[in-house]
């Protein structure tokens, strides 16, 4: 039997659940999978047969004391407040599930801290890369701990300041989308929408993960462009003093987003993984404008593709006419191959072989193990039938204490 691979999924917007789903479709059929989350409902209607094992929500835990919340974080990491019982939880309940199906391989999507509990805990882990100042000593540590990484996007998307050490331990899938490439043309994408096949569009696009397109901006932008048509799509982030404009239509959530950017001339949107990928695929000029992350994930990802040529960066909204007209005239000029060949086809596919074959590869001649019901023993029988087939692991552990 195949070793099992199991996933951590943050659950904050749609993003890591669905880069998840799109590389557990590329996996034998034969390989175990499972999936732990805060969020289940995530993966309602996942084709794939997985497990999943529903994890606490820890965003909100109260710490019971202030003498507990008073306590410093340590350098190596970055939130492990104190007393908090779900952080407690989850962590017992990770290392159960990871003990009980005998993971080979433990695919963290996304934690620094879960990557060093692995570590502790003698299962190999793989993190998934992401932008930002991760130079920290908490993230180099989760990574050092990681029998590799999986980066999702293309090795020319890199920031310079990652260790050489550490990219030779990264799987570059190429620009891994979630969206299904099969699109519309503009002008098939212009007939569905009722939108005039000749007028030049931009769309400003926000997903679920962050707090809305700021919307005030915009009004400016449709004053310098007037014969420009802005399309909004996801929510907005007002001010309470923006005055409307006809060229400027705001559509709200939206099931058929991909006819949106497809009937676009330019597309403005942050700097999302699925994102970015996204409009690479569409081949779409593209204006990014990161919102905040942590650890300046999107700032950090915006900077790189403007230094590739790939998309202007639009970190501070233009806040007057002449500021407008130059971000969409720059974004008129862009190469959009420079950006589309960001984008693989089947990055999905390759960072699905890649882990399978990071399992087999770690896990090859090693003799099958026997369940505790096998054995005829207790669970706490079997620890000391381990404890004695291995005890030179064992003794070395203990010695190095």
């Amino acid at each position: 039997m195949k070793k099992p691979i199991s996933f951590f999924v943050h659950h904050q917007g749609k993003g890591h659940a669905r880069r998840t789903m799109a590389i557990i479709r590329e996996f034998s059929l034969d390989r175990p999978v499972s999936v732990m989350t805060a969020d289940p409902s995530l993966f309602d209607g996942f084709e794939r047969q997985i497990d999943i094992i529903a994890l606490p929500d820890m965003i909100g835990a109260e710490v019971p004391t202030a003498a507990l919340f008073d306590q410093p974080t340590p350098s190596v990491m970055h939130c492990v407040p104190m007393g908090v019982v779900e952080m407690r939880q989850t962590m017992r309940r990770i290392l159960d599930h990871l003990d009980d199906i005998e993971a080979g391989l433990f695919v963290i999507d996304v934690s620094a801290e879960l990557a060093l509990l692995s570590r502790i805990a003698s299962v190999p882990a793989v993190k998934i890369r992401m932008h930002g100042d991760r130079n920290d000593p908490g993230h180099l540590g989760a990574y050092e701990a990681c029998v590799g990484m999986l980066a999702p996007f293309d090795e020319r998307l890199e920031q310079t300041d990652y260790p050489d050490r550490l990219r030779r331990k990264t799987f570059y899938s190429g620009g891994l989308c979630t969206t299904a490439p099969r699109v519309p043309s503009r002008e098939e994408a212009r007939r569905r929408l009722g939108l005039d096949p000749q007028r030049e569009i931009v769309v400003a696009l926000t997903g679920g993960g962050g707090s809305g397109t700021p919307y005030a901006p915009l009004t400016v932008a449709a004053r310098a462009a007037p014969e420009t048509q802005f399309l909004t799509i996801g929510p907005l982030r007002l001010e309470g003093h923006e005055t409307d404009f006809a060229n400027l239509i705001n559509c709200g959530w939206v099931d058929n987003v991909v006819d949106y950017l497809a009937a676009s001339d330019i597309v403005l949107a942050s700097a999302g993984d699925n994102t970015v990928h996204e409009i690479a695929m569409l081949e779409r000029p593209y204006i990014v404008a990161p919102e905040w992350r942590y650890f300046g994930e999107q700032t950090r990802k915006a900077e790189r593709l403007a230094e590739l040529g790939a998309a202007v960066d639009m970190t501070v909204w233009p806040a007057d006419f002449a500021g407008w007209q130059a971000v969409l005239e720059q974004a008129r000029t862009l190469d959009v191959t420079r950006l589309s060949e960001l984008y693989v086809a089947d990055a999905a596919q390759r960072a699905a072989h890649w882990l399978e074959a990071c399992v087999d590869r770690l896990w090859e001649g090693a003799a099958p193990s026997d369940s505790a019901d096998d054995l005829g023993t207790t669970p706490a029988d079997r620890v000391t039938s381990l404890d004695l087939r291995r005890g030179v692991a064992h003794d070395g552990a203990r010695h190095q204490q």
